[in-house]
């Protein structure tokens, strides 16, 4: 099966590959031709769930006992393959580096979909890793596999931050810092604030707020994720 080999080949470097600026163009674009956020829903759901079927079916076909180095996903055994399941997806979010580096706007109002969206994988109702799925040449496709920490941290965070239909909360990646967020908006107000996710901590040294409900202001994070896009930027020209 190409299309496997090729998942395989991808999963490794799939953070990498979300962090390049002409993958957020194309995608960019690709919403943008989208019919409906409700099409897209439909249409990257479906695409996972048969691209995972497919996936599983290959991988228990082919490998047996432990899982191989730099499997994808987080498992024991390729065969508990058969009891992983497609959780929940998500759209991603991102802010281009020059509306950011403006700052002349709310993070919200800068905020705009990608065109990706990614789901949960899990293994008896635990994370064991994401699904990366976009629009290739005008089709649904499973680009990538992986991303365990991202997905037990996320998942975690959608816990102890979503509503019920996870209707309040976005997921938002900025690209040129390589960080990632769960924007939370209140229920009362409709105040946005942010969870920084594994790579966000990382990137920038950031930390959830040790009172209260552990979310961050756009005020918080408005200047490190400048100097974070400034510096990456600068280092590619």
């Amino acid at each position: 099966m190409p299309r496997i080999s090729i998942l395989l080949g991808l999963a490794a470097a799939s953070c990498l590959a979300l962090s390049s600026p002409a993958l957020y163009a194309q995608t960019t674009q690709a919403a943008q031709l989208s019919a409906s956020p409700q099409s897209q829903r439909d249409g990257a759901a479906s695409a996972v769930r048969r691209d995972f079927a497919q996936f599983v079916q290959y991988q228990v076909q082919n490998h047996a006992g432990s899982a191989p180095q730099g499997f994808p996903l987080e498992v024991a055994d390729v065969q508990d393959l058969k009891d992983a399941r497609i959780a929940y997806g998500f759209p991603v979010y991102t802010i281009d580096p020059t509306d950011l580096l403006a700052g002349r706007r709310e993070m919200k109002a800068m905020t705009r979909p990608t065109g990706i969206w990614r789901f949960v994988i899990t293994l008896h109702d635990q994370p064991i890793g994401l699904a990366t799925v976009e629009q290739v040449n005008g089709k649904w496709e499973t680009v990538a596999y992986g991303a365990s920490v991202m997905a037990k941290d996320l998942d975690a965070a959608m816990g102890a931050y979503a509503n019920a239909e996870r209707s309040n909360v976005r997921v938002l990646r900025i690209y040129q810092a390589q960080s990632d967020f769960l924007e939370v908006s209140s229920a009362q107000n409709g105040a946005v604030r942010f969870a920084p996710l594994h790579s966000a901590r990382q990137s920038l040294l950031l930390q959830r707020k040790g009172a209260g409900d552990g979310l961050l202001d756009a005020s918080d994070l408005l200047e490190p994720l400048r100097v974070a896009v400034k510096k990456n930027l600068d280092s590619t020209r």
